[in-house]
């Protein structure tokens, strides 16, 4: 029960101070405090004058909320978006306001809205914050910090207020807007907010228009050096088809006799036609270059630092790996276990980092239910690039049954100052040649090493 109390109580707290910063002007607030302060002191009338202070402020802010209620408008909207933006890079988008009134608009200023940050109360209750044992028990026991951290994890971007020039009546003007998203994953706009100040410049009156666009934000991504990965060609069963269709089936090199056990399938009925034998088509089977990113996603909690960084260097390989000649798998387990395959036409890069802006953690499995997944497809991989967010016995078995069955392998385990503490790295490099071990903080200059 307390703890549904404080929740509700930060829920209540955290709308008011948005309504309040929103509402009220720099100016406004100021002399809101004003009338907060002259109320206090002003309690006893004949010591002191700040009541008539008070009675002031209280009429000023009176008259500028009531300007309020004399806004009226109608405006709609058109966003033209990019596919896709980029984690803390600044996206740039373009806004279309139609001013649907017969009256000319001025002193306007608009900005964006977006979904709510504000955690479930599961959320709150179920998600520590990493650093909460830090804390004294006071703070623990309150969660306020735990609060301000959902805040920000929830929390895409801060859209800011713009201004807008002058609208003549039944027009429209192109505005050019600019965001850094904070956070991967689907952005969604859900409209935006019309602003003008009374006289005084105290208080904001709003129009709101409610329409839905979103944006697929990409991981941030790290420059790699170049890569010699390891491993040699495989046969692929499909041949070269394999990666632009789906089927079992070969690459084509000729024509030749019908042979007795030729499937029927093989049959070229134009050429039988025209020979008056059957004729069946031959094909190659084909051998190339197939990795696969494995991307670690088990962890006890949603959101962490090296989760995040463990997705980002998985989307640095798939945009430094040419896949013209190759293939590239990338395997991790969410609701249930994924393989998707890039490279020789069968996805683009662009399709593997869209799922890569959608990835949650794996809070609910163990961490062998990944090997499986691995395992069905080692006799194809020309090799695999581990990308692993811890180091325990589980992990070191998945590592060892790899190098057991041949596939090459480049190891990268990320690991923070509390996590790192726990290990041994000459250990590890020694059972692993090809283990590098990445510190959060520290990535790119990590990476550039390897």
């Amino acid at each position: 029960m307390m703890k549904r109390f404080i929740y509700l109580s930060f829920r209540a707290f955290y709308a008011f101070k948005y309504r309040i910063t929103r509402r009220f002007t720099p100016a406004g607030l100021l002399v809101f405090a004003g009338l907060f302060a002259s109320a206090v002191t002003g309690l006893d009338t004949n010591q002191t004058v700040a009541y008539q202070v008070f009675t002031f402020l209280l009429v000023l802010l009176s008259v500028a909320i009531a300007w309020a209620f004399f806004f009226r408008g109608t405006f709609l909207g058109k966003r033209i978006l990019p596919r896709f933006g980029t984690v803390n890079e600044p996206l740039e988008y373009r806004l279309i306001v139609s001013n649907k009134t017969k009256k000319q608009q001025r002193g306007l200023s608009i900005v964006e809205i977006v979904k709510d940050p504000r955690p479930s109360f599961e959320e709150f209750i179920h998600t520590p914050e990493p650093e909460e044992k830090t804390h004294n028990p006071f703070d623990r026991s309150i969660g306020y910090h735990r609060w301000l951290w959902l805040i920000s994890k929830k929390q895409w971007l801060l859209p800011k207020e713009e201004q807008l020039p002058s609208l003549p009546p039944n027009s429209e003007i192109d505005i050019p807007l600019r965001i850094v998203p904070s956070h991967r994953g689907h952005v969604a706009f859900n409209g935006f907010r019309i602003a003008r100040p009374d006289p005084f410049g105290l208080f904001k009156s709003f129009v709101t228009t409610r329409f839905r666009q979103s944006i697929v934000v990409l991981p941030h991504r790290y420059p790699l050096p170049p890569i010699n990965l390891p491993g040699t060609r495989k046969y692929q069963p499909g041949g070269v088809s394999l990666a632009s269709s789906v089927g079992d089936s070969e690459e084509f090199i000729s024509l030749r006799d019908y042979r007795p056990g030729d499937p029927l399938r093989r049959i070229h009925w134009k050429s039988w036609a025209k020979t008056g034998k059957p004729i069946v088509k031959e094909y190659q089977d084909e051998f190339f270059v197939r990795h696969a990113l494995i991307l670690d996603t088990f962890q006890k909690t949603e959101h962490s630092d090296i989760f995040e960084e463990a997705v980002s260097i998985a989307a640095s390989f798939i945009c430094s790996i040419q896949t013209q000649e190759s293939l590239l798998d990338l395997m991790f387990v969410g609701t249930e276990a994924y393989c998707f395959t890039s490279g020789r036409g069968l996805s683009h890069s662009d399709t593997i980092l869209e799922i890569l802006a959608s990835v949650r953690a794996c809070t609910n499995k163990p961490f062998n239910a990944l090997p499986p997944v691995v395992i069905e497809r080692a006799s194809l991989l020309s090799g695999c690039i581990c990308v692993l967010i811890s180091w325990d016995e589980e992990r070191k078995k998945f590592i060892d049954l790899l190098t057991e069955l041949g596939v090459p392998l480049l190891v990268l385990v990320i690991t923070d100052d509390q996590s790192s503490k726990a290990l041994d790295p000459n250990s590890m490099k020694a059972a692993h040649e090809n283990l590098h071990i990445l510190h959060v903080g520290t990535i790119e200059e990590g990476l550039a090493e390897l």
